[in-house]
């Protein structure tokens, strides 16, 4: 089957659902939490960087950094493997996006207290996106503020529709189905496409 991975990115973590057609319908092949992180402060490099020197500072940012899309290539690996052992085809991977980051340094990051979070908060989707393209996925970046436009323009569905489909799958896989699957699954439509 041709299946397609949904992501959605928190910190640490990502919520990752993989879609796929049978007799012309959607149906949930896989869902799961991907580990983004080996250790705590890890979650939030800048928060656990910010009473550290410059030097220091910088040090253990570009290390959480380094680690998150070292851990997000291998979590994409293993679920492209993982739907390989099923003889599925994974033809994408949709990933959803913030706004981007302006150019600024760890410092000037770490200047200001809710630029971290906005950095923490792109840190994890970047990894992502940047895993999907070097496991040669087509990488599907859909801004996640406009997801349901998005999916009602790629779909051709109304969003009233998409969100009866969304409920459909998540009543035939049971819980947990929040927000995180529900966002991901449709990305994951959207990528199928």
């Amino acid at each position: 089957m041709k299946v397609a991975f949904g992501m959605k990115a928190h910190s640490g973590w990502a919520a990752l659902v993989v879609i796929g057609k049978r007799d012309g319908h959607y149906v949930v092949v896989d869902r799961r939490r991907v580990e983004l992180v080996d250790n705590e402060w890890g979650k939030q490099p800048y928060h656990a960087a910010e009473d550290l020197k410059p030097q220091a500072a910088r040090n253990l940012v570009k290390r959480g950094i380094e680690a998150a899309h070292r851990n997000a290539v291998r979590e994409m690996r293993a679920s492209v493997k993982r739907e390989q052992a099923l003889q599925n085809s994974v033809s994408a991977c949709a990933v959803l996006m913030g706004n981007p980051m302006p150019g600024w340094s760890t410092e000037q990051i770490l200047a200001v207290h809710f630029r971290m979070h906005q950095a923490e908060g792109v840190l994890f989707r970047e990894a992502l996106a940047t895993a999907a393209t070097k496991c040669k996925l087509k990488l599907v970046a859909i801004p996640e503020k406009t997801l349901a436009e998005h999916a009602e323009r790629t779909l051709r569905t109304s969003f009233a529709s998409l969100k009866k489909t969304i409920a459909s799958l998540g009543k035939s896989v049971g819980p947990p189905w929040t927000s995180d699957q529900k966002d991901a699954s449709l990305a994951a439509m959207i990528a199928l496409q």
